[in-house]
């Protein structure tokens, strides 16, 4: 049977509510993280602290960032043999 597309809005705008309450939470968390170990003392570009912030990630997933003008590895540091260089937004 199919669901009328209000009762689909509806969990729609449910389901973008919990993400809203989701991402707010990483925020707060990360942040707190981010205050004790003293990044809101530094004086760095947003874009940096960015980049910086991709390169943790990558390194936590297991994925491998090649320095500029290398290829990419084919495994990982961690040796699952997975695909490296995973895009950081996937």
């Amino acid at each position: 049977m199919k669901k009328p597309t209000a009762k689909i809005r509806e969990e729609i705008a449910r389901l973008q509510e919990q993400l809203k309450q989701a991402e707010t939470r990483d925020a707060e968390r990360i942040g707190r993280i981010a205050l004790r170990a003293g990044i809101g003392e530094i004086e760095i570009e947003e874009a940096d602290l960015l980049s910086a912030f991709e390169e943790v990630a990558s390194r936590f997933r297991g994925e491998t960032k090649p320095a500029q003008g290398r290829k990419p590895a084919t495994t990982p540091p961690n040796g699952t043999g997975e695909a490296a260089c995973q895009s950081a937004e996937a």
